[in-house]
């Protein structure tokens, strides 16, 4: 490399034309080849050479067969720049920065190397957040390992059974709220849609078929993965199952049209969600008390924490609405949506919060919410706000109650004083600041049974959290309006 270089410096100084031709430049030249200060040529120019690492910068002149040189580098060590004009190479330079210059290796190592070890950090931190998703998806699957033999034969002839006598089977003997995990996928794999029946933030409701039964499959949102796995995690709480909560059935992250769906099977309810149905059907005030008494007994199931080797762990719903309530067939109701609720052990003293970001329906959140002085950390707090929301449900379901032939159209809690879809800031002046609560029509008080639930519903709304009723206490109450020969059993 150095015996090339030189020689292209030497030729460029030894060769200086003897005659004065045409078309020659008068040239600075400072070179070793020099024998004046200036020099003859076609081009003048100036090299830098930086073959042995110092730099060293000569001016001179070039004949016409070597004036390729303009112009070129020898792997970035010589360089050289060219004019063609009398003395032009006199203020002539090749600056460091010059984009005619190529880089040297040292210069191109100062710039990939960052460039190399930003772009190892952006694929570390890639991979590390694509091991904690996985992880977090396997959760749920790592429990299969768990099944023994008899849940893997029970699997395998699933196909066999009908669902109540799965559940029937698993249920009864205090195993949890659904199936062994393996069954639930195998019956996911076995269900046909058939048609979309609802549409949400979370996703979509829809109506399948299993062995000729109907089962509801809620299909969440990719966004909403963390709503999916909680309810999945709640719902496979030990003795969760109630006949006032939404029958849980199996749970499945399956792969369809080439993307991963989340699937939560449920019992199907062919009235739909209390809120639908207020909208189309009147009750009569025993219709409402059933309403009520079923959604409280709902209320409280989640509420109480069941001790022993079997129990339950205490569960506040956090999203209480009427959309979120489901009406069966016999005119009870059952509480669904549990992608927010929270939980809590006596035992252990672990409130669980999940890891939700999703937060409740702003229409719906209790004062101590929407002023943001909520504690937190306290699991009772929760249940005041569910507390809260069964007040304005029982509000909904009171105006659509025939009194003395009258009825009211059906209306969401606030709907003269906040738009139709409030913010949070709309619901905070309305609930905290102006402390306003839903309208109660003289007429209610003319019905025992409207008149106490207007008397709870106001003591469900009590600013002041501990100032209002429990779910026990609002049970206790309805159940002795609930006569013998009623429909709804006490719970």
């Amino acid at each position: 490399m150095l015996q090339g270089s030189s020689w292209v410096l030497s030729m460029a100084f030894l060769i200086i034309p003897a005659c004065l031709a045409n078309g020659l430049r008068q040239c600075v030249c400072d070179g070793p080849g020099c024998t004046n200060i200036t020099c003859q040529g076609r081009k003048c120019f100036v090299a830098i050479d930086n073959t042995d690492g110092f730099t060293r910068q000569t001016k001179g002149c070039f004949s016409i067969h070597l004036m390729e040189q303009c112009f070129s580098s020898i792997a970035g060590m010589v360089v050289t720049k060219c004019c063609d004009s009398d003395m032009c190479n006199s203020n002539l330079t090749i600056p460091q920065n010059d984009p005619e210059q190529p880089m040297t290796k040292n210069q191109l190592q100062l710039i990939l190397i960052p460039v190399l070890v930003v772009f190892l950090i952006l694929l570390l931190v890639a991979l590390y957040f694509c091991k904690v998703k996985w992880h977090y998806r396997q959760r749920l699957l790592t429990r299969l390992n768990e099944l023994g033999e008899t849940d893997m034969l029970k699997a395998s002839i699933v196909g066999d059974s009908t669902l109540g006598d799965l559940l029937d089977d698993y249920c009864t003997t205090g195993s949890g709220s659904g199936l062994p995990f393996l069954v639930q996928r195998t019956v996911a794999r076995q269900i046909t849609l058939v048609e979309c029946v609802g549409k949400g933030r979370y996703g979509e409701v829809w109506r399948g078929i299993w062995q000729g039964e109907n089962v509801a499959v809620k299909i969440f949102s990719s966004r909403d993965e963390q709503s999916w796995f909680r309810e999945t995690e709640i719902y496979n709480t030990v003795l969760l199952r109630h006949e006032n909560i939404l029958g849980f059935i199996a749970s499945d992250m399956t792969s369809r049209n080439s993307s991963t769906q989340l699937w939560l099977i449920t019992h199907y309810h062919e009235n739909g969600s209390l809120y639908e149905y207020l909208q189309r059907t009147t009750v009569d005030p025993e219709g409402s008390l059933l309403l009520a008494l079923s959604i409280i007994c709902g209320l409280v199931h989640l509420h109480v924490e069941i001790f022993g080797t079997q129990g339950k762990p205490a569960i506040a719903h956090r999203d209480l609405k009427s959309r979120n309530i489901l009406v069966k067939k016999n005119k009870q109701c059952c509480i669904a949506d549990l992608g927010l609720a929270v939980m809590h052990s006596q035992t252990s003293d672990y409130l669980d919060i999940g890891n939700n970001p999703r937060v409740g329906t702003k229409r719906y959140m209790a004062p101590e919410v929407l002023d943001e002085t909520i504690r937190t950390d306290s699991f009772e707090s929760y249940k005041h706000t569910d507390v809260w929301a069964f007040g304005l449900v029982l509000w909904e379901i009171a105006r659509r109650t025939v009194v003395n032939g009258m009825v009211e159209e059906y209306k969401p809690p606030f709907y003269d004083v906040v738009p139709s879809d409030p913010s949070f800031e709309d619901m905070k002046k309305v609930v905290c600041i102006d402390q306003q609560r839903p309208r109660i029509p003289n007429n209610w008080h003319s019905d025992t049974i409207l008149s106490t639930l207007a008397k709870i519903m106001k003591e469900c709304w009590y600013q002041s959290p501990s100032a209002r009723l429990t779910a026990l206490r609002i049970k206790k109450t309805l159940n002795k309006l609930n006569s013998p020969g009623d429909n709804f059993k006490q719970c």
